[in-house]
């Protein structure tokens, strides 16, 4: 405790002469110091007695004290200016990573804001490409769906249209075969027909050749009937040429080549007959309405 006290006592004398030297720069005085209200112990009052006497020390001694203290003070205002100084850079340093913290949260939050935006935008790529695929998918399947019905109709119509074709070819045929029966049976109907009115013509002929012949026999009897002959007529004959009419008339009667006296008793003959036998038949009775025949006395 002496020692505490001789140091507060020691410290408070000292600051007392260094305020005055501040103050005032006059040479220091020694002063007497009364300190009051302190009363150290019985036992350290010698001590504290020696403590006052110290009070008057020598001048060079408190000026290299003052400059102590002085020298104290700078450097503590050094040390402050440097600890405020540290505290200013700390305090700038903090700002400025406070800064760049905030800068970096800045741009943090735009790279997010980016990559959200990017992200969304590829996620709208992403639906975009989904429905034009999805589009195109549906266009595809619906193009396929036309061109299978398209081709599924024009199958049918080229199968249709071959059904026809053959329809076609087939009564084409058909018209063909029953053309060609048709014109074989017309063929064989027009050869038969052909062949029958052959048979009629040369049955008819034959007919009527019988019958020219039949009545040619009758009116050469006639005229022999009527025929005035002698023997001078033996061995002769005499052409004529008779036209008839359809009762049998005789219309006319020239003579041609033959015996005179024989084609002219011959003539006188057949018109003393006046009425010759003739077919009812018109055709048979064309071929003999003009007779020309040869005619001999039968002797």
């Amino acid at each position: 405790m002496p020692l505490v006290w001789s140091l507060l006592l020691h410290g408070g004398i000292v600051a007392v002469l260094a305020l005055g030297m501040i103050i005032s720069p006059s040479p220091i005085k020694p002063i007497e110091v009364q300190l009051s209200g302190l009363e150290p112990p019985t036992d350290d009052l010698e001590e504290t007695e020696e403590i006052v006497e110290a009070v008057a020390v020598d001048q060079s001694q408190v000026t290299q004290q003052v400059e102590a203290i002085r020298e104290r003070e700078r450097q503590q205002r050094v040390a402050e200016e440097n600890r405020i100084k540290e505290l200013e850079r700390r305090a700038a340093e903090a700002e400025r990573r406070r800064e760049q913290e905030q800068q970096r949260q800045r741009e943090l939050a735009q790279q997010q804001e980016r990559e959200r935006q990017k992200l969304a935008e590829e996620r709208r790529q992403a639906e975009a490409e989904k429905d034009r695929i999805e589009r195109e998918r549906k266009e595809a399947e619906a193009a396929a769906q036309a061109a299978a019905e398209r081709r599924k109709r024009e199958e049918q119509a080229a199968k249709e249209a071959e059904e026809r074709r053959k329809r076609e070819e087939a009564e084409r045929q058909k018209r063909e075969q029953e053309a060609r029966e048709k014109a074989e049976r017309e063929r064989q109907l027009q050869e038969r027909l052909a062949r029958e009115a052959e048979q009629r013509r040369t049955a008819r002929r034959q007919q009527m050749q019988s019958e020219i012949q039949r009545y040619t026999g009758l009116i050469t009897q006639t005229i022999q009937r009527n025929w005035i002959v002698d023997d001078s007529m033996r061995g002769k004959n005499c052409e004529l040429t008779i036209r008839l009419a359809s009762s049998g008339f005789v219309i006319s009667v020239d003579t041609g080549s033959g015996d005179a006296r024989v084609c002219q008793s011959a003539r006188n003959a057949v018109l003393k007959a006046g009425t010759l036998p003739v077919s009812q038949d018109p055709e048979v009775f064309k071929e003999m309405s003009t007779i020309r025949l040869t005619v001999a006395p039968s002797l």
